[in-house]
């Protein structure tokens, strides 16, 4: 960590002087003069690459098979081979510890505790996760997620729900950090709730704590005001957030050490080499390289000679890391990905780059001002965007089910979906009863879709229910403690409603590489 400040605050230093007008450079667009206020005062940073936040290893990018490259035991089908591309990346080097998730908690008690308790009650790990009907657990109840024993384990009983929000915190406090590190606000410990510090509200200019001094304004019409940061800085560290499915297996197969003159030379199973599950190292030999389960009722191996070492989980880091530096890609816990789940991982005329399932598209709310909304907990509030007449890479907001089988979908003119009579869920007209269900069941229109189009007969008298896809699963990958070895591969893919949350999925943060790919 004092690396890291120390870095950072020699990045200030240069950000601070090319802010001052020691940067002589000229536009080669106009020849006007940077950092002169005398030529207009358009700034220049002089940051060229991004920093690695705090926990993050980068993840350099490129071509792989995505998918099982064995036989589907389960014959699920729902990840066959297919190339893509994944942008360079930064991932957490281990799962999100205990002791990183009680330091949200304490903070989440500190700042809303008292005026929002909702807010901290709302991202508790389920500790009664851990809970079987045939199994003695109570003691991983009680004490897994508070005991110093386990502090440096992963984290559990968390839903996708709450790792979001841990994400969005995370963001906040390491952005903060760099501006108080920077000298630019002061680091109130009084200022919490509302006022607390938050990377969004901060660039929207709504900040209202403590400011120590901010950068030059170069602008001849800002009269020698002072400015604060903006993303144009280069300061402020992107989101983090949780990795893309197809992020995730690119990171686990950790493909950086198995290349030679841009050919894969075997593709990979596990995060290493082989097919074995044991280290073929002379000084380990024989050890296994995850924690999983190797059969019914083995666990761990026999006393005085442990196979995997650990019953449950295991320490987030430990055994040997891949190619990436990362650990427990295999076994210890499954994570979440950000990807609404489908069978069909790419479907046909889906992205090849960076593909993701799951976007919904935002934009700020604007006040009777036009000023960001910033809801009573000091957060700002977002909304769906628009429908987008006139735009062709999207119209709407909502895009999980894009060639899913949804209407939308298969629309070969979008102004159908303007100039058509139809009703306010985007298709055919509904039934009356179809309506009515929908307004019961407190669904979204796109939620309404998905229903219908996952919908099955299930007890053969046209009663109908929905299977168990729908938007709010989400992608789950690696092993746990608690699974055989199958679930270890890279490409064996899961889902879990979003919703709740296991003793056997934790998660691991990712975030942007922004500029160069390479470093």
């Amino acid at each position: 960590m004092k690396i890291f400040r120390f870095s950072f605050l020699m990045l200030a230093a240069t950000l601070m002087l090319a802010a001052c007008g020691s940067n002589d450079g000229v536009s080669s667009a106009t020849g006007w003069n940077y950092n002169d206020p005398e030529w207009g005062g358009f700034d220049v940073t002089g940051v060229t690459e991004q920093g690695t936040a705090p926990g993050l290893v980068f993840i350099e990018g490129g071509s792989f098979v995505m998918g099982h490259v064995s036989e589907d035991n389960r014959y699920s089908w729902n990840n066959n081979p297919h190339t893509v591309t994944v942008s360079s990346f930064y991932m957490d080097e281990c799962e999100v510890s205990n002791l990183n998730y009680c330091e949200f908690i304490y903070w989440m008690q500190r700042a809303y505790g008292e005026e929002y308790p909702e807010k901290v009650a709302a991202i508790m790990p389920d500790t009664a996760a851990w809970r079987d009907r045939l199994a003695w657990r109570e003691g991983f109840v009680d004490f897994y997620l508070r005991s110093p024993n386990y502090a440096d384990y992963p984290v559990v009983g968390v839903s996708w729900e709450q790792a979001q929000e841990f994400c969005i915190w995370r963001t906040d406090r390491v952005n903060e950090m760099v501006l108080v590190d920077m000298g630019i606000i002061e680091l109130d410990q009084e200022s919490l709730g509302t006022n607390a510090f938050q990377t969004d509200v901060y660039l929207a200019g709504r900040y209202e704590g403590e400011t120590r001094r901010g950068l030059e304004d170069l602008n001849p019409s800002a009269g020698g005001e002072d400015r604060q940061v903006r993303k144009a800085d280069g300061i402020l560290f992107p989101y983090y957030r949780l990795p893309t499915e197809a992020e995730w297996e690119f990171a686990a197969l950790g493909l950086i050490g198995n290349t030679y003159d841009e050919r894969v030379t075997e593709h990979k199973t596990y995060p290493w080499a082989g097919q074995s599950l044991r280290s073929a190292n002379k000084k380990y030999y024989g050890q296994f390289l995850a924690n999983f389960k190797r059969t019914r009722g083995d666990a761990m191996g026999v006393a005085g000679n442990l196979n995997d070492g650990w019953d449950y989980t295991c320490p987030v880091k430990w055994y040997f890391p891949n190619d990436y530096g990362l650990y427990n890609m295999a076994g210890n816990v499954s994570e979440w990905c950000m990807d609404v789940y489908r069978k069909t991982v790419n479907p046909v005329g889906g992205d090849d780059m960076d593909p993701y399932r799951g976007n919904i598209y935002r934009t700020p709310e604007l006040d009777e001002d036009g000023e960001v909304f910033i809801g009573d907990d000091g957060k700002m509030v977002y909304k769906d965007e628009e429908f987008q007449a006139n735009r062709r890479n999207y119209r709407q907001a909502n895009n999980v089910n894009y060639l899913d089988g949804d209407r939308a979908s298969n629309l070969d003119n979008w102004r159908d979906l303007e100039t058509e009579d139809e009703d306010e869920f985007g298709g055919e007209e509904e039934t009356v009863e179809e309506e009515e269900e929908v307004e019961e069941a407190g669904m979204s229109p796109d939620d309404a879709e998905t229903n219908r189009m996952y919908r099955r007969i299930s007890d053969g008298k046209d009663n109908p229910t929905s299977s168990l896809v729908n938007n709010k699963v989400r992608v789950v990958k690696g092993g746990s403690w608690k699974d055989r070895a199958y679930y270890l591969q890279a490409g064996t893919r899961r889902y879990y409603d979003q919703n709740k949350s296991t003793s056997w999925i934790g998660f691991r943060c990712a975030m942007d590489r922004l500029g160069s790919r390479v470093k």
